[in-house]
């Protein structure tokens, strides 16, 4: 999921670089040249939007990250080693995402980070977290520049940076296979496309739009929003007079469900369809009238899936408050993909971390592979998840239900 902005590395960068590298000056044995194994505690940093309007999926990723520690330390699945949670506020924006991302590796105890949420957000922490050889794993990200380069689209495809690893698939995948279904399976031929600006919901915007007038489809009209923008009644005029079967929209669900309900209340019995940031359990809450809108979400139904059975017992037995939302199963397999990283360094070295730990890690998650909440877990030559699963949600008697799942064959 969820542009361009050059990332500069500031004197504050600089310095907490240096203090990484001098180690932890607190009563905990860094986790970067450990020395023996017992006793050490390794950090999981996690970096999402845990206030505003995305908090409702940046609680579920801090959650599911929490579940994976606690479950990790009771199996004492890396002996000697006891794993802790950082959690931090991005806010969904990009400038605190890159202070995280500072404190983050300032922390010598830190040896991975899962995160962040919003594809913009991630561009402002790569260049740091590379730097600095800290794996950042996101269980959301979808902007396929992030992994490939700016070039891919033209076929160029080269990865900037090669500490970062995602858990989610990309727009490359997640725009065509939303055009397939409107087109192929919903027999909608003419869409009012939308997006809100941002990375994340204008590549969607984009390769939807590519796949979907390939197929033949017609695009009735093109709009931009602002992604706090809550009043949409000139562009509800505008589709409602373009004779649109449909509006896509690229975006997340706080913009999403208001844009909906006033396309619906103006008479407009067309149905909205938009792409993981809008499929969440608040779009339906913003949205009394979002019966029969569609949003796509990467991988299968995690509530349907058998392989995470397991995980939805433990996190209602864990008495979390929040539900694990949209991102819950990806970040759980995110943070236990920097588990089994450390567990594997570890046991390379004879039972205690490397003097180059966070390097090491970043080489051990390239090569995992291991069976878990959201299927099989690992990473091509980009980074990206191998799993290439999607699903296409439509909301029916006041929830999510699933209407197709799938992979897109282009």
């Amino acid at each position: 999921m969820r542009h361009r902005s050059a990332v500069v590395v500031s004197i504050s960068v600089i310095a907490a670089l240096s203090l990484s590298a001098c180690g932890s000056r607190g009563d905990k044995k860094s986790a970067d040249g450990g020395g023996s194994g017992s006793g050490t505690t390794v950090t999981i940093g996690v970096d999402a939007p845990l206030t505003g309007d995305l908090s409702a999926i940046g609680i579920g990723i801090k959650n599911s990250v929490d579940l994976a520690v606690k479950k990790a330390n009771e199996t004492n699945e890396v002996p000697g080693v006891k794993f802790a949670i950082k959690a931090l506020d991005d806010t969904a924006k990009p400038a605190p995402g890159q202070q995280n991302a500072t404190q983050l590796v300032a922390d010598s105890t830190v040896l991975g980070v899962v995160g962040p949420l919003n594809s913009s957000v991630a561009q402002s922490m790569q260049q740091i977290f590379n730097d600095a050889n800290l794996v950042e794993i996101s269980p959301a990200n979808t902007g396929v520049a992030l992994s490939q380069g700016e070039k891919w689209a033209t076929g160029e495809k080269k990865r900037p940076f090669k500490s970062y690893f995602r858990t989610a698939t990309t727009d490359a995948v997640q725009g065509p296979f939303a055009a397939q279904f409107l087109y192929t399976d919903s027999k909608k031929t003419k869409v009012f496309i939308i997006d809100d600006q941002k990375t994340y919901g204008a590549g969607l915007a984009a390769t939807f739009k590519g796949e979907f007038t390939k197929l033949g489809g017609t695009v009735a009209g093109e709009e931009h929003v602002n992604p706090d923008d809550r009043d949409f009644s000139a562009i509800v005029t505008k589709v409602k007079s373009s004779g649109a079967e449909a509006v896509y929209y690229g975006g997340e669900y706080p913009a999403a469900g208001p844009l909906s309900l006033q396309l619906k209340e103006a008479g407009l019995n067309i149905p909205l369809m938009g792409g993981d940031g809008m499929q969440s359990a608040d779009y339906i809450k913003l949205n009394p009238k979002s019966t029969g809108d569609f949003a796509t979400a990467v991988g299968g139904d995690v509530e349907k899936l058998p392989t995470a059975a397991k995980f939805i017992s433990d996190y209602k037995a864990a008495g979390y408050k929040d539900p694990f939302e949209t991102y819950g199963g990806y970040s759980y397999d995110s943070a236990w993909a920097i588990i089994e990283a450390v567990k594997n360094v570890v046991s390379a070295n004879n039972g205690k971390l490397p003097s180059n730990a966070r390097a090491a890690v970043v080489d051990a998650v390239q090569k995992i592979s291991f069976d878990g909440v959201t299927g099989k877990v690992s990473f091509d030559e980009f980074g990206d998840t191998t799993n290439k699963q999607l699903t296409v949600y439509t909301v029916k008697d006041g929830k999510w239900d699933v209407a197709k799942s799938g992979t897109f064959n282009g």
